[in-house]
């Protein structure tokens, strides 16, 4: 017997199971008016009147809808709401400029846009057949509680989401997750991480990352009460563990730091002490870190290598009773790297020293980029553009070969920013890179080469320029100015060259 998997499945079983308990506690100071909190009955209700008003609005299987939001719980419940009854959710980065988010919305053809309150002014021009501010008013005309929705038949390779991604080309890429990718990945998050009904989990990462990394999915299925944090912030972080009583968060190593920081600062025993467990992602941290989160905070510490089209989970990194023994820092040492491959995951490192991936939470295709995926996808494994070595099965990355920088979770497209700085007049050569940073992992640094006469052009007045047209952490962080940069003999920047002095010393070329 075989059943298609579902994203459903998940809501199905905890309103089966745990309906009366709550499943939800929404963010409670926003701009839209908050749900508070919505049993796992309620978010079924919710889920199901949402696809009935999509119905009525005459949107089809297979559309798109397209949400432009922080975490909340309209964004959560969407991740069933629309893609669990046949339409493709699109989560959009919030962060993104009006210009970013159009593309995107045309690119991925979706005929509805929900905007969160807050973004409303900033992405006025941005529309689709049917765009709605999110709050009181769109509840009225979105979710239709009267009326049972229609359940189309659905394939478990049928399209969920799309989540468009920075790469190294200026433009993102639109990331096809089917229902087998997310429903494998959710149940390997959910295992590799010890998900389970006692779980109190709080949303620090944003869902629109990789669907909140699969985790809505995985502790809707088993019960976890889930705390909807709008935006990250040190000490409101400590406020919601203590409040109430979170076991588990995830976050990029900024949203770590921001937490050590904030604890630093914290008045009596910090919250949560043998009792959170956080994943972190994106970038390693130093390994001070890691021993500062264990004998700081007295979480533990656990580790994920991944990617958007990876659904995202590739390699899981926890300690492990082999390690209760070993002093913390080289605990720590080995919890920094990727580490070993998710269950059912097969890893090796190509001859350039790529690695690669084959695993059932590889994505379908890049939407409507039939040449990028063939290339993605070639020879059968799934091409990272990140550069390791696998020791004794466990995965240490080593630098990145895509152009592509992590600043604080976030992807950075090189090519775009670049782009962007080319567009200003004054500037006749632009390089962009990476470098290290102590707070966000690594920050954006342009090397430029000035036209002739435009020596009065300022790092000030370039930075402006690109946060006039990129969002804020796409941006230049600083601005060095150069007489030439280093090319090939083809004329293809040798970019290696120019991260090399501020990463020199560092075993990896990433932060």
């Amino acid at each position: 017997m075989q059943i298609p998997l579902s994203v459903m499945d998940f809501l199905d079983r905890a309103e089966l199971v745990y309906g009366d308990r709550v499943g939800i506690v929404d963010e409670p100071v926003q701009p839209a008016q908050s749900w508070g909190e919505l049993s796992y009955r309620r978010v079924a209700e919710l889920a199901r009147a949402q696809a009935a008003g999509l119905d009525r609005l005459g949107v089809g299987p297979g559309e798109r809808v397209a949400v432009v939001s922080h975490n909340s719980a309209r964004l959560l419940t969407s991740l069933f709401g629309v893609s669990g009854y046949g339409r493709v959710l699109v989560p959009v980065n919030f962060r993104l400029k009006a210009e970013e988010v159009s593309y995107i919305v045309e690119q991925s053809g979706a005929s509805v846009l929900l905007v969160d309150p807050e973004l409303a002014d900033a992405l006025d021009g941005v529309t689709a057949k049917h765009t709605f501010v999110l709050g009181a008013d769109s509840d009225a005309l979105l979710y239709d509680v009267d009326t049972s929705p229609r359940r189309y038949a659905v394939s478990e390779n049928d399209t969920a989401t799309i989540n468009y991604t920075s790469g190294t080309t200026a433009r993102p890429k639109g990331v096809q997750l089917t229902h087998r990718n997310i429903w494998l990945n959710a149940v390997l998050m959910g295992l590799h991480y010890g998900a389970g009904d006692r779980d109190v989990y709080l949303h620090t990462l944003p869902m629109f990352h990789a669907n909140g990394w699969g985790l809505p999915f995985a502790l809707t299925g088993l019960g976890a009460r889930q705390i909807v944090l709008r935006k990250v912030d040190g000490p409101e972080i400590l406020r919601r563990v203590e409040r109430h009583g979170v076991t588990f968060l995830s976050g990029a190593p900024a949203v770590v730091q921001m937490v050590l920081d904030a604890a630093a600062e914290w008045d009596g025993p910090v919250p949560g002490r043998d009792r959170v467990r956080m994943i972190v992602a994106g970038a390693p941290p130093p390994t001070s870190v890691v021993q500062q989160v264990e004998s700081e905070l007295g979480w533990e510490f656990m580790q994920l290598y991944g990617l958007t089209e990876t659904s995202p989970v590739v390699t899981v990194n926890r300690s492990r009773a082999e390690w209760d023994v070993l002093p913390a820092a080289e605990r720590a040492e080995r919890l920094v790297q990727a580490g070993a491959p998710a269950l059912g995951t097969r890893l090796r490192v190509d001859a350039s020293g790529e690695v690669l991936v084959r695993s059932n939470t590889v994505l379908d295709g890049y939407w409507q980029q039939p040449e990028a995926t063939a290339d993605a996808l070639r020879d059968g494994w799934f091409h990272t553009g990140d550069g390791g070595t696998l020791t004794d099965g466990q995965l240490a990355i080593s630098d990145r070969k895509k152009d592509v920088i992590i600043s604080g979770g976030e992807n950075v497209s090189s090519i775009e920013v670049e782009d962007c700085l080319y567009d200003h007049p004054a500037v006749a050569e632009a390089a962009v890179i990476g470098v290290p940073d102590p707070k966000w992992g690594e920050t954006v640094k342009a090397l430029v080469v000035l036209r002739e006469g435009q020596e009065a052009v300022t790092e000030t007045e370039l930075i402006a320029h690109c946060k006039q047209r990129l969002a804020g952490y796409k941006s230049p962080t600083s601005v060095e100015f150069r007489t030439a940069l280093p090319r090939t003999a083809t004329g293809k920047l040798q970019k290696f060259r120019l991260r090399e002095p501020y990463w020199t010393g560092r075993e990896r070329q990433v932060n």
